[in-house]
């Protein structure tokens, strides 16, 4: 019921909630409106206190999610008992309690997010970040943004301090931004809004352009939600950029949180990947306990150097053990360390930094030409021509396993490696893809030997003298199950593999 002021008959809205409505004239003492509800027998159910609406505390919570920032007051009646006072306004214990209505404010009315940020305290942010996202630690940053122009909003947003316990774990975490529509809440979670590696962002968007009943399917299709979307993400971008330039200890412990979606949004997001470079951080070879950022790494490369050195494995143990690091390490050239399974997808999408190209040390060539003398590069190229026919027996014996058979120009002191070619994917992320049942992807196995190695030597008498026998045959197994399990890969046999290592050592008995 409604009455305009001015006007002797109010009107009568009436709908019993099927899509059809009737409107009439009435009778109606005072101007305002009336709006009466009659609930339906399933939402009065005393047995199910959750959705019973005539409980007072589910009202009372309603309101507090979907109208605390209401401008106007929203005022219930609340019945409590208490014992009548006397005169002096003492309680009269021997009377019996009387019900007594208390009529309570149920929102708080102040959006917190609609007053200048000059008059808000940090702890103000903090708490209403505690409580909405029900965070029991201070944010990590806070950015607080009114905009007005195409479209008109405003956002607060929050970057966590630490990941949820599940954040890795699940996909579906509980992400996505609060929106509001003049400060009434229409929607939870909208996973819309930001890109998937954004998604640890907290926070909320209120919008008069919002529509109160919006919905889901609606929001794919909302132009102006993809230009906020768009806004929000470049402001977080440039805010992850002056966190990183002015406050390096900050950036980095968001970096230890969240730094691995940052690197799955350079692997899935194209437009980005230029900005969001930039961000990036690895351990490297020559800072073993820091991170550095691209910009850093190329700031330090010799002159000569063309691209820029990475490699893969669980942690840095792991990785310093690598023998394809023997010869870089040799020359003092630094190598990015990738831990983390997104590393290298993510290099691989970028394919470059400020013109360098990235360049596994288990993949291909390593591109030492210009920093390797004449006289290096001729005799490599002299033991290659020289020892032709080892090297393709050994690639016959290995036939349907590998690719090819190289002499070596990166190890050093270990006998043998595997590294796979540039043209296709990695060994290491024939590991990863393996593990996620896409074991059809393979790489293109390269069975590299080290010339000067004393293996090498026993090897290429073998093939002098008998290249028939099972001797040379099983050196050639087992220098490349040896590869395999450098690599962390398990032989293809792994019994074969141990009949043959002590049927050498048996040999190697019987010789002395």
């Amino acid at each position: 019921l409604t009455r305009a002021p001015g006007q002797e008959k109010g009107v009568k809205w009436e709908s019993a909630g099927d899509g059809t409505y009737t409107i009439e004239a009435c009778d109606k003492t005072n101007r305002g409106t009336t709006i009466m509800l009659t609930i339906n027998e399933e939402h009065r159910n005393p047995e199910r206190p959750g959705e019973n609406f005539l409980n007072r505390y589910v009202l009372e919570s309603l309101v507090k999610k979907y109208s605390d920032y209401i401008r106007y007051p929203i005022k219930m009646g609340f019945i409590r008992e208490e014992k009548p006072q006397d005169a002096e306004g003492k309680i009269i214990e021997d009377a019996p309690a009387a019900q007594v209505v208390e009529v309570r404010t149920l929102n708080s009315q102040a959006p917190l997010w609609t007053r200048p940020k000059n008059e808000i305290k940090k702890d103000e942010y903090h708490q209403l970040y505690k409580n909405i996202f029900v965070d029991w630690e201070d944010p990590l940053e806070i950015i607080h943004s009114k905009v007005e122009g195409a479209v008109e909003y405003t956002a607060l947003l929050f970057i966590p301090a630490h990941a949820p316990l599940d954040f890795y774990r699940s996909r579906e975490h509980d992400a996505g931004i609060r929106l509001y529509a003049k400060n009434v809440f229409i929607m939870d979670k909208c996973r819309d809004l930001l890109p998937e590696y954004l998604r640890f962002v907290r926070g909320l968007v209120d919008s008069p352009d919002f529509s109160l009943n919006i919905s889901r399917e609606l929001l794919q299709h909302d132009k102006q939600l993809k230009l906020i979307g768009k806004n929000l993400e470049k402001s977080l971008i440039k805010t992850l950029e002056n966190m990183l330039v002015k406050d390096r200890p900050k950036y980095e412990k968001f970096w230890r949180e969240f730094g691995t979606d940052i690197k799955g949004g350079i692997y899935a997001d194209y437009q980005n990947r230029e900005k969001l470079q930039t961000l990036l951080l690895f351990p490297s070879s020559i800072k073993a306990e820091e991170l550095t950022t691209l910009a850093d790494y190329v700031g330090r490369m010799p002159e000569k150097q063309q691209v820029i050195y990475y490699a893969t494995g669980k942690d840095y143990a792991s990785v310093e053990r690598l023998p394809q690091l023997e010869l870089l390490r040799e020359k003092g050239l630094e190598v990015l360390y990738l831990f983390d399974r997104v590393d290298e997808f993510a290099l691989d999408a970028l394919q470059e930094y400020n013109g360098k190209k990235f360049q596994s040390v288990s993949r291909g060539d390593l591109n030492l030409d210009e920093l390797e003398t004449a006289d290096t590069n001729k005799n490599a190229a002299e033991i290659a021509k020289e020892n032709e026919a080892l090297i393709q027996a050994v690639k016959e014996q290995l036939s349907g396993k590998i690719s090819d058979v190289k002499i070596s120009s990166r190890l050093k002191s270990s006998a043998v490696c595997l590294v796979s070619d540039d043209q296709g994917i990695s060994l290491s992320m024939e590991q990863i893809l393996a593990e996620v049942n896409k074991s059809l992807y393979k790489a293109q196995r390269i069975l590299e030997i080290n010339p000067h190695h004393p293996v090498f030597a026993g090897l290429k008498q073998l093939h002098e003298t008998a290249p028939a026998s099972d001797a040379f045959k099983d050196y050639c197994a087992l220098l490349y199950d040896q590869a395999l399990l450098i690599e962390g890969l398990v032989p293809e046999d792994p019994i074969g593999f141990a009949n043959k290592v002590a049927a050498l050592m048996a040999r190697q008995v019987e010789t002395k």
